[in-house]
């Protein structure tokens, strides 16, 4: 048995309130894009933490964004060894089926899957260590990152510098998929690596020339 629960009321209440206004307003645009299919132009892999809301910060309009949320914004390297890979598959998706034309990773301030990492990769965490853990195994992908920034002396400049770091890594790993490499070499793909505050909502956006600097 699933023992799955009913809606909670809120959340039904928001939802009878949306579709008799925003969906009645522009119900043709939605059906639309029901009929017609998605054709996105960018691809944003961002981390699932609930402060970090992507079509706000772009104004999106539904189906202008193919969004693949996880823990921390990471891309894992390329393996093809049968598994289940549901960030990797994303990515497949949208750069061979979708021929999205940019990939974004968005990263974020206090990001609890980048501080998770710092603190494993500290021997502060040994929950993390065991091979049942999932964040644990999932924040393996950050460890070069860590090993970049785990000299700088000040801890919060070096969580905030792990937190960027999953932005590189990620676009890294990115390359290593040979569609996604194909894609960016014949110019059809471009990658996009960005972070956020979402405390003063600044946005920063990195170049191999200068870093992260702000937009």
């Amino acid at each position: 048995m699933i023992n799955a629960k009913p809606l909670p009321t809120y959340l039904v209440q928001r939802y009878h309130g949306w579709k008799a206004t925003t969906y009645a307003e522009n119900e043709p645009w939605y059906r639309r894009l029901a009929e017609g299919g998605q054709n996105p132009r960018a691809m944003v892999i961002s981390c699932c933490d609930s402060r970090v809301h992507v079509t706000s910060i772009f104004g999106a309009e539904q189906g202008e964004f193919f969004i693949h949320r996880n823990i921390a914004n990471l891309v894992p390297p390329y393996q093809p060894d049968s598994d289940h890979h549901g960030t990797s598959a994303a990515v497949e998706y949208a750069v061979t089926a979708l021929k999205v034309a940019h990939i974004i990773v968005l990263g974020h301030s206090n990001c609890g899957g980048a501080e998770g990492c710092h603190d494993m990769c500290a021997g502060l965490a040994p929950e993390l260590e065991k091979e049942t853990s999932f964040i644990g195994r999932w924040m393996d992908i950050l460890r070069p990152g860590y090993e970049r920034v785990k000299d700088e002396p000040d801890e919060t400049l070096r969580k905030r510098a792990l937190e960027k770091q999953a932005v590189l890594v990620s676009l890294e790993n990115l390359l290593g998929f040979p569609f996604v490499k194909e894609a960016t070499e014949s110019g059809h793909l471009s990658l996009h690596g960005l972070w956020t505050d979402t405390g003063d909502g600044s946005l920063e956006h990195y170049t191999d020339a200068d870093g992260f600097q702000k937009i």
